[in-house]
């Protein structure tokens, strides 16, 4: 009888990979009314370092517009170096895709916030986000292409 391998999850580091603020219609738009549109991009990224290590990294672009015009661009690249062994693809990919940008998302939060107030303009709290459903969503999208592909 051959014992299951012992299933591993290790943070070994976060960091902040990094960061970019701009707000090119400044101080102008401090003088008018501010009713922002935002829009928000968020990237997982993973890739295998050595072994059971992976380097996975978390983007999000939040992009605010006044009146057609860009108020603040803000990108944040939150990084984090995992061991993770034990598992089957299957499994690794969900820990990749999922348990690890959960780890790291709530620093790119509060790193957008920091940077947004920094920035003079009102502070900026992002929603969490559900990765399990972006991560399902993802991988039925890859099942459809393999069948158009087919």
């Amino acid at each position: 009888m051959s014992e299951a391998p012992q299933q591993t999850f290790v943070i070994q580091k976060i960091y902040t990979k990094d960061v970019s603020f701009e707000s090119p219609n400044t101080p102008e738009l401090f003088t008018t009314e501010f009713q922002p549109g935002l829009s928000m991009d968020l990237n997982v990224e993973s890739r295998n370092l050595e072994g059971d290590v992976y380097h996975v990294v978390v983007r999000v672009t939040a992009q605010t517009e006044i009146e057609e015009k860009t108020a603040f661009l803000c990108e944040v690249e939150q990084a984090g170096i995992f061991t993770i062994g034990g598992f089957n693809d299957a499994e690794l990919s969900y820990m990749l895709g999922v348990q690890c940008p959960n780890a790291l998302f709530p620093y790119a939060r509060e790193t957008v916030s920091d940077l947004v107030a920094r920035g003079g303009f009102p502070q900026l709290l992002l929603e969490p986000v559900n990765f399990e459903a972006m991560y399902h969503e993802h991988m039925q999208q890859l099942a459809q292409e393999s069948e158009t592909a087919q």
